[in-house]
């Protein structure tokens, strides 16, 4: 790749550079020490520094300043307070990296309404299932107005279709409304901040409730113990608005600390990782984060010709979170790119969740990547994390301390702490732990416990005060940073016509390079072999169109899924009997094999 490739299009066209915000700033660091989100963007204002969106070529479109922000904010929350809509309604948004995300965003702060993100990622072939998502999601949060962009407007208004919306549509449509001259006031530190719809709760959406004192807590400890920002530091982002990671982490995080920002959508990341790299090449940017496949994409799809253009030495926070760490793609990451000035110690692990607004932990800066290389028997055997020796072991990589005022615990089955190194269930309590899932009293209180504990879904074990996170619960299965619901997928099983509501059991197994994988094990009475694979096909054709993810189908006949004493499906039981019926496979194919080489030869 020639240099010129990596320099804006309009400046190899000859055309005049637009310039983004700068890095520095005139205005004294402040590092989220607010009472709310208004007053954090009220702040900000008063310097330079701002929000930076950047093409699919690399190319700077918009460069929004905080002072204009502000003022395009409060314009639209005048406009927003003519509705007249009661103070906390809902306002959905279809969160595409664009500067209308940060409009309403902000509007609804300065009006006292409760900003929504709503998904804009459409998986191949998904437009029913697509609308679906957002309709359910609409009707969880009960939204009172919504708004996409003229992209995605059509598939909005397909959502809301004799839905109870005061107003929705593309944001010249709220533009259109005349501005109030009511006095606005601003949404107060215990009101509601946002809701976050939980990663991968299609089937049953679910919304965690965010007060203003909640985040602001969250993002006081995330901005200075966790990544210790400074009046020098540039962030830049590829992820998603809807995702926690990018609107609290790379959003909110930035606003609060008044730094500059440079944001490439996320469908562009995709397609061509290499520009997230370019990115921090050209603009010097110093914090940036990712869930591991977003380094193994990179390490992937760089080349070492690309590598050598590269200046990666600034970049003094690789955050790294939301799934599971592999030590193995972060070592490949920074041995590829350390020509490139990339230095391992950047890596900050960290755990988190959006119901504990974002972050629950992150490693020290400049420490890199701490790794625990256990036995494996004694992890699977005895939920012991044991140094390993000379036998088959698992690397897990620390996540560093509970942020200041949280407390971790790890419990085992029947609920009683166990000591350090030893694997159970993680909780979490401390200020950033969300109200609730929004009028969702049982699933909340199945999570949050009367004093405040969370059940972060999670096992894991503590050693030296640090979260060393070892997987899911056995309900829970998550894929490139997504939490998948085992229900979802067996909601889409149960509305086939030849099977029932009770006869597929859905959970994860490991799979290549110790990524977890979907399956679904399907009790199926017919026996027609090509009725079943067009069971099959169908199945997983959907699983995709509406979850995103692939999924391994495995038919099975009536009455073999195993259920609780009570009754119910149980999902563990069918993973172990599934593990074991492979694993009797590959013995037996290995019993095989000499006779297989023998006729061959």
């Amino acid at each position: 790749m020639s240099l010129s490739k990596l320099l804006p299009r309009a400046l190899r066209d000859g055309q005049p550079l637009k310039l983004p915000t700068p890095t520095v700033n005139s205005l004294p660091l402040r590092r989220a020490d607010f009472s709310n989100l208004a007053e954090a963007l009220d702040y900000a204002a008063g310097g330079e520094t701002g929000a930076n969106f950047y093409s699919g070529r690399g190319d700077l479109v918009v460069a929004l300043p905080y002072r204009e922000l502000r003022v395009q904010a409060l314009c639209l929350a005048r406009r927003l307070a003519s509705l007249e809509l009661a103070r906390g309604a809902r306002v959905a948004i279809v969160a595409e990296t664009n500067p209308d995300f940060l409009r309403f965003f902000f509007a609804c702060q300065y009006a006292g309404l409760v900003p929504v993100t709503l998904p804009s990622a459409i998986n191949l072939g998904g437009h029913a299932a697509y609308v679906e998502k957002i309709r359910r999601m609409l009707e969880t949060c009960r939204a009172s107005i919504a708004v996409a962009s003229a992209q995605l407007s059509p598939f909005l208004t397909e959502a809301a279709a004799g839905l109870d919306l005061v107003r929705f549509g593309t944001p010249e449509v709220f533009d259109e409304l005349p501005e109030s001259a009511v006095a606005l006031r601003a949404s107060g530190p215990e009101e509601t901040a946002y809701l976050q719809f939980t990663s991968g709760s299609t089937g049953f959406p679910r919304a965690a409730v965010i007060d203003e004192s909640t985040v602001l807590a969250n993002l006081f400890g995330s901005v200075n113990q966790g990544t210790d920002v400074r009046a020098d530091d540039r962030f830049v982002s590829w992820l998603p608005f809807y995702h926690d990671m990018g609107l609290i982490g790379c959003l909110l995080g930035v606003v609060t600390t008044q730094r500059s920002v440079d944001y490439l959508d996320t469908h562009a990341f995709a397609m061509r990782p290499r520009l997230w790299l370019d990115l921090l090449t050209r603009t010097g940017g110093t914090i940036s984060y990712s869930p591991p496949f977003g380094y193994e994409l990179c390490a992937k799809r760089v080349s070492a010709d690309d590598v050598a253009h590269y200046d990666l030495s600034r970049w003094r926070v690789a955050g790294v979170g939301a799934e599971p760490i592999q030590p193995e793609t972060m070592e490949q990451f920074a041995r590829l790119l350390a020509p490139a000035g990339f230095d391992a110690l950047s890596f900050v692990p960290s755990y988190g969740m959006a119901e504990c607004s974002l972050a629950i932990s992150f490693s020290p800066v400049r420490q890199g990547m701490t790794v625990d290389w256990i036995d494996a028997d004694a992890l699977s055997d005895h939920l012991y994390a044991r140094p390993a020796g000379t036998g088959q072991r698992r690397g897990f990589v620390r996540c560093g301390k509970p942020l200041p005022g949280h407390e971790v615990m790890v419990c085992d089955a029947a609920g009683a702490q166990v000591q350090d190194l030893h694997i159970g269930r993680i909780r979490v309590r401390g200020p950033s732990v969300m109200r609730g899932y929004f009028e969702m009293p049982e699933e909340t209180r199945k999570i949050l416990s009367a004093d405040g504990w969370l059940d972060t879904g999670d096992t894991g074990y503590l050693v030296d005060g640090s979260i060393v996170v070892t997987g899911r619960c056995k309900d829970m299965i998550i894929i490139n940073g997504r939490n998948i619901w085992p229900q979802d997928i067996e909601h889409i099983a149960a509305r086939q016509p030849e099977l029932r509501s009770q006869d597929a059991s859905a959970f994860g197994v490991p799979g290549p390079g110790g990524k977890e994988i979907a399956i679904m094990v399907v009790q199926c009475a017919n026996t027609d072999p090509l009725m079943r694979d067009g069971l099959v096909t169908r199945l997983r054709r959907e699983i995709h169109q509406e979850l995103g993810i692939a999924c391994l189908v495995d038919l099975v006949p009536r009455h073999t899924l195993p259920r609780t004493s009570s009754g119910k499906l149980s999902r563990s039981a069918t993973r172990t009997d599934y593990l074991e019926r492979r694993a009797e496979e590959r013995e037996q194919d290995s019993l095989n094999a000499p006779e297989l080489l023998s006729r061959v030869g």
